[in-house]
């Protein structure tokens, strides 16, 4: 089916409710593997952290990773999940080059972590609670890498080469129970789940969580039902989606496709689905596998894992401050709105703002500063906030600058830019460039002189009353000093010389 058959996303809606079901798998930031000591560290050359236990060789016994079951656990509580008393690992058997055991150790029937939920706060401030199925302990897979092709893709490939590194490092699997009731905004439900889910992991530190170097990926399985009828609709299950607008974007997507087949008269088939960043559409994998295709059984290899009842309770009580909860505090303190607040959160700002803060700055001027300049050139150079070169510090320091009314907002984001480019402190940068405030009265009555004599006409028209008229001469006394006149003084001059008072 092509995208000009699509039924509109409205119109889907007038027939179908969505239903959302989200499995996302969370890369653990662990120093080994989650069942032998292999190094875990990004970038190695391929195939050299391996060895016979995460190859899969006879003979290899594998161990649990102690630090992998502790942030299972303290991912579950921060889920509101009930934590399981004993629990054990499976054999899923099926077939992939990546996998090299040609099995993936896991938990089927009995996850660490069950039965949570997740509250979510949608852009107007609603909150939507996503209900949490289990959150289980499992391997990741090795990386496949096909040549040739146009798609990057095993289609059309030439060959493949495959890596072994990543075989075996820590993953969390979080699975939500359908999600319903989410109707038109059931795109933006599915986004803000995400996005809340990976700063809660951030909190944690449990892992860096960052989508685009798939240390978290997000599985959205899909289906539709007709309007008032019980029984969900058979799903989709889109794979691997690895950013947050493409979260949003395949779930619209399939709601769109799954109304266009049903309003045809056709059957959805259950099976996985590959997304397209580049046009926001999915295409046909495979036929998805029921659970018993996988002939899970327990893992003979390895004892079940039962968590001391105490143990758990001391992770309760050592979780951080949760981001919703942090949220709705700094909120509270800064005097902002929910639309405000989300935006800093979108833009990775939340933490910046606060170490700023911490460093001197009021709220108004550590929000400004990094939501409006920074901002805008992480934009332009397509970073985070918070890889720009610039520290809280730093921008605490600009801040303070303005407010002792040493620089002017023109001359700020000036210092920032030096800043930016290496040129040190922001002291250093309105020295070395010359940035101070003009208010030495001798060298500013000069500049408000020759403005006045410059523009005799205007001038005319202050004397004569028309004070708005002042503006243009402040703007020859800006110009001429480069935006270094301190404004309000210059208009103080103006109007003094001229005889004029308000």
């Amino acid at each position: 089916m092509t995208v000009t058959e699509l039924v509109s996303y409205e119109d889907a809606l007038t027939s179908y409710d969505p239903v959302m079901g989200l499995e996302v798998h969370v890369e653990l930031g662990t120093k080994t593997k989650m069942f032998c000591g292999c190094a875990t560290t990004l970038g190695a050359e391929p195939n050299t952290q391996t060895c016979p236990t995460c190859l899969g060789l006879p003979g290899a016994l594998p161990v649990v990773n102690a630090v992998g079951v502790e942030s299972a656990v303290r991912i579950g509580l921060a889920l509101n999940c009930e934590i399981a008393e004993w629990c054990r690992f499976a054999r899923k058997n099926y077939f992939y080059p990546d996998m090299p055991k040609n099995f993936q150790t896991s938990q089927y029937d009995e996850p660490i972590a069950f039965n949570g939920y997740l509250d979510v706060e949608l852009a107007d401030g609603e909150i939507f609670r996503v209900g949490i199925e289990r959150a289980h302990m499992e391997e990741d897979t090795g990386k496949s890498t096909h040549i040739g092709g146009a798609t990057g893709r095993i289609h059309g490939a030439l060959h493949s080469l495959l890596d072994y590194n990543r075989a075996g490092i820590p993953l969390i699997e979080i699975v939500t129970k359908p999600i319903t009731g989410a109707g038109e905004r059931a795109p933006e439900v599915a986004r803000a789940y995400v996005a809340e889910l990976r700063e809660l992991i951030r909190t944690l530190g449990v892992s860096e969580a960052r989508m685009e170097m798939g240390q978290l990926r997000c599985d959205v399985n899909l289906s539709l039902r007709p309007h008032g009828r019980e029984a969900f609709g058979t799903r989709s299950e889109t794979k691997n989606v690895n950013s947050l607008r493409s979260v949003e974007r395949a779930v619209r997507f399939e709601v769109q496709r799954h109304a266009a087949v049903l309003d045809g008269g056709g059957v959805i088939v259950q099976e996985t689905r590959h997304f397209h960043e580049e046009n926001g559409t999915t295409t046909s994998g495979r036929v998805k596998e029921e659970a018993e295709d996988y002939r899970y059984f327990p893992e003979p290899d390895l004892v079940p894992v039962a968590p001391e009842r105490s143990w758990v309770e001391e992770l309760r009580a050592g979780l951080p401050e949760l981001p919703l909860a942090r949220r709705a505090r700094l909120r509270a303190a800064w005097g902002v709105s929910a639309h405000e607040m989300q935006s800093a959160s979108n833009a990775g700002a939340i933490d910046l703002i606060v170490a700023t803060i911490e460093a001197g700055a009021d709220a108004a001027a550590a929000r400004k500063w990094w939501l409006g300049e920074l901002a805008r050139r992480a934009n332009e150079q397509g970073t985070e906030l918070a890889a720009l070169p610039i520290t809280p510090e730093q921008v605490a320091r600009v801040a303070a600058l303005v407010a002792e009314g040493a620089l002017n907002d023109k001359l700020a984001r000036q210092t920032i830019e030096g800043v930016l480019a290496g040129e040190g402190d922001p002291d250093q940068v309105v020295e070395r460039r010359g940035l101070r405030i003009v208010s030495d009265e001798g060298a500013l009555g000069q500049a408000v002189d020759e403005a006045i004599a410059g523009n005799p006409a205007i001038a005319d028209k202050v004397r004569g009353g028309k004070v708005a008229a002042a503006g243009a001469l402040v703007g020859a006394v800006m110009k001429a000093t480069r935006g270094q006149a301190d404004a309000a003084r210059a208009r103080q001059l103006i109007l003094e010389r001229l005889g004029v008072t308000e």
